[in-house]
């Protein structure tokens, strides 16, 4: 048996690959819980209650909101750039912005914090 590190979408994993002999391909089972991913950006002001994801995978190019501004439902939070087309990520009602959780320029994945609000 051998012991590897593999990282998939930024979850590290630890697995153990069985040699069982002949020519097919060994099964990969995770051997613990995922190791802890790194650290998010630091988060500006304190964390509210509602959630604002990424949609899908892209560069954030744009803050619209800070931390403390007043928002709409429907109003631009974060602007990411996916498949070369500028993509606003809005707020899913009214409220207030508590933390701004990326960076101008940082990559995210889809599902990745974003913000969040109260």
């Amino acid at each position: 048996m051998k012991n590897y590190t593999i990282t998939v979408n930024g979850t590290v994993y630890d697995v153990t690959v069985e040699d069982k002999g002949g020519s097919g391909v060994s099964p990969v089972t995770p051997a613990a819980a995922p190791k802890a991913a790194a650290p998010a950006p630091a988060a500006t002001g304190s964390a509210g209650g509602v959630k604002i994801e990424a949609g899908a995978a892209g560069k954030v190019v744009k803050i619209a909101a800070s931390a403390g501004t007043a928002v709409k439902k429907g109003d631009p939070v974060v602007v990411l750039e996916v498949m070369k087309m500028e993509t606003p990520v809005v707020a899913p009602q009214d409220g207030t912005v508590a933390s701004i959780n990326c960076n101008e320029g940082q990559q995210v994945d889809a599902g990745a914090l974003l913000a969040t609000m109260n």
